[in-house]
């Protein structure tokens, strides 16, 4: 039930009106129970049970899942401190079995662009896989090598994944609209013996021909050995290629029994990069039984996904959030796929879907819905949306505004705002749907994830802090492609020796967790520290902002904090400007100000949409745009150019 649409910040919002035992959580406490548990409903007890018998959770996670193991029976984990800690050793599993059998109907739904669609049964997608599989072990793909993928999110990049996970190879995937280069600077990492390709794409309503990137690419690949090609979302045809390629009609056109090759538990099932903005890309690798116990808990118990459900997450084929879409099919859920701008024509159309596809649990960005609240949408009133259970945001911090927009336009559900990464495919905190929503408040730390906020001098703290997890997570990454260990340890483990330090502010209260932004773009003037996501707040609910980036950066002696601000549709920059120091004074205090606002033709991204803090404070501290960013991977390479121009500009008047 709705409490109040208008409630003030940290005021409950939303209170759970469903039975507990019939949510994820409920079921899940059940379980324990009838496995000889004292334990209660209470999520914070369970929560608390899980973080102080890790290894007693996991093993009985794993069977409420449905996680079959093989292999030898052993411990669940071994002693080693982070990040050397191995998960369930000696035991097998293979993600794509577990996603694949046992369930019947309808496995995904496909919506393009263009309004059309299709349905593929379980039956059908494992056949399909079935066949792609037999096709690649022909080709010569064994375990270990590596599969490709440069793809739209269509239902041939979910047979690609499983296809590759059945037989043990490792899976990698770029979206289409990533440029040559981006491209080459991830996939050349992992020498790989296959590409699946789709040589155009459509986005904003028109078909992108891709085939000279694709020269460039292949030109760039030398241990391809094969290449299939997708066709039927286009009419581009595909270019010459130095290997032999084939169809996807033709790679699938031999009927195949389903074949999984058993594998270790932490054997290589993928590869997530970083965002690439600085420097080469991160291979991100994850393992076959960390990677589904992770997905499976995300989606059963903090997203409280059920048989049945259909789950659409807005998300493009290299984002992370993608892969959490396809594992849906492990709860026995339809993943609903969008190709092409899911905003296209506007932002309406995310709605317009989840009610036709009749969508129970929706994941969006911040970013979404706060554009949402830009406009006169009242999806509750312009929509079907019964079937809407529960509304998912992650990507940066939601907007107090944010949540009071859900409920006052979108109606009856609960709202669980979540923070993870790529890095770990999971989240760290998240929701419960037992618990009650408090406006701009995070519900709760994630099951088996012993998160705390810490301060500089490595010990824990009531306020803001560092995000640190201090127990292992089965889904940490097994390393990073080509990398000795020591890039992995610089970038989790070199602030508190053997405790995981993620690089966002986070905060804690009895209300729930604040999420303040990335500590690595901390502001810091005069002493004081800001959060960016603080400031965020404060001004991207104008009706004259669209979007801001505020970088607060050293320079020699001064430090410089400008507020880049991308205006609304028809907003003066006079009143936008006065608006946004009133805000910025009344929700914060003056000592927030920036130095300068400055108003910009839009704000710049990783491909992903996370907003390009770190590059913009380097261009500003002088640094060479080559040197701040792969422009193949942001989201608008001439805009970066027109912001190294304003950094260019700048120090030509500071000398």
């Amino acid at each position: 039930m709705i409490v109040d649409a208008r409630a003030a910040d940290g005021e409950v919002i939303w209170e759970p009106g469903t039975a507990v035992a019939d949510t994820g959580i409920g079921r899940f406490a059940g379980f324990l129970r009838a496995q000889g548990m004292e334990i209660g409903q209470d999520y914070d007890e369970i929560w608390q049970w899980s973080v102080d018998n890790p290894e007693t959770f996991w093993e009985l996670f794993a069977q409420f899942a449905g996680v079959e193991f093989g292999g030898s029976q052993g411990p669940v984990c071994t002693p080693d401190a982070m990040p050397h800690t191995r998960w369930f050793p000696g035991r097998t599993v293979n993600f794509a079995r577990h996603l694949l059998e046992g369930h019947d109907g309808t496995a995904l739904i496909a919506v393009a662009e263009d309004g059309s669609r299709e349905e593929v049964s379980w039956d059908a997608l494992r056949r399909e896989v079935a066949s792609l599989a037999k096709h690649l072990r022909e080709a010569g793909v064994g375990p270990g090598d590596r599969v490709v993928a440069v793809l739209p999110n269509v239902a041939e990049a979910v047979a690609g994944l499983l296809a590759a996970a059945s037989i043990g190879a490792v899976w990698s995937i770029c979206a289409p609209e990533f440029g040559a280069g981006a491209i080459v600077s991830r996939f050349a990492q992992l020498d790989p013996k296959v590409v699946i390709a789709a040589p155009s794409y459509g986005l904003g309503g028109k078909e992108r021909d891709r085939r000279e990137e694709f020269r460039e690419i292949f030109a760039q690949l030398p241990t391809v050995e094969h290449v299939i090609w997708v066709t039927r979302h286009g009419s581009t045809p595909p270019v010459e290629t130095p290997v032999p390629a084939v169809s996807w009609e033709q790679a699938v056109a031999a009927p195949a029994e389903p074949v999984y090759h058993d594998v270790e538990f932490s054997h290589p099932l993928w590869v997530l990069f970083s965002s690439g903005t600085t420097g080469i890309p991160k291979g991100i690798v994850h393992g076959h039984g960390g990677a589904l116990l992770e997905e499976m808990k995300m989606l059963l118990i903090h997203s409280d996904l059920r048989p049945g459900d259909r789950y659409y997450n807005v998300a493009s084929t290299s984002w992370v959030l993608w892969n959490s879409l396809i594992s849906a099919l492990g709860v026995g859920a339809t993943a609903v796929l969008v190709d092409g701008n899911p905003t296209f024509p506007s932002v309406d159309r995310v709605w317009q879907v989840t009610a036709a596809e009749n969508v129970a649990v929706l994941g969006v960005s911040a970013g979404f819905v706060h554009a949402c609240a830009k406009t006169d949408l009242v999806p509750k009133s312009d929509h079907d949306l019964s079937a809407l259970r529960s509304l998912q945001v992650t990507g940066s911090p939601l907007s107090p505004d944010g949540y009071r927009w859900v409920y006052g336009n979108v109606g009856d559900i609960w709202l669980s705002s979540m923070s993870g990464g790529t890095d770990i495919a999971s989240v760290f905190v998240g929701g419960s749907p037992t618990l009650p929503v408090r406006v701009g408040y995070i519900q709760v730390p994630a099951l088996g994830v012993r998160v705390e906020a810490w301060d500089d001098g490595g010990s824990p703290t009531t306020g803001k802090g560092e995000l640190v997890v201090t127990q292992p997570m089965p889904s940490m990454p097994l390393q990073f492609w080509g990398d000795d260990g020591s890039r992995y340890h610089d970038s989790y483990f070199s602030t508190y020796p053997g405790v995981w330090r993620h690089g966002d502010y986070i905060e804690f209260s009895w209300r729930g967790i604040l999420i303040h932004g990335r500590s690595d773009s901390t502001l810091n003037r005069n002493g004081l520290r800001l959060g960016s996501a603080d400031i965020y707040a404060a001004v991207e609910t104008l009706p004259e902002v669209a979007e801001a980036l505020v970088i607060g950066a050293e320079l020699g002696t001064e430090y410089y904090m400008p507020l880049f601000v991308k205006l609304s549709d028809g907003a003066d920059p006079a009143a936008a400007e006065a608006a946004i120091v009133k805000s910025i004074r009344d929700s914060l205090s003056a000592r927030y100000l920036p130095d300068e606002i400055v108003f910009m033709r839009a704000i710049p991204h990783t491909r992903t949409g996370k907003k390009l803090e770190v590059p913009v404070k380097r261009l500003l501290q002088g640094a060479a745009l080559d040197d701040v960013a792969d422009l193949g991977a942001v989201d608008d390479p001439e805009l970066l150019e027109e912001y190294a121009q304003f950094a260019l500009g700048r120090h030509a008047v500071a000398n």
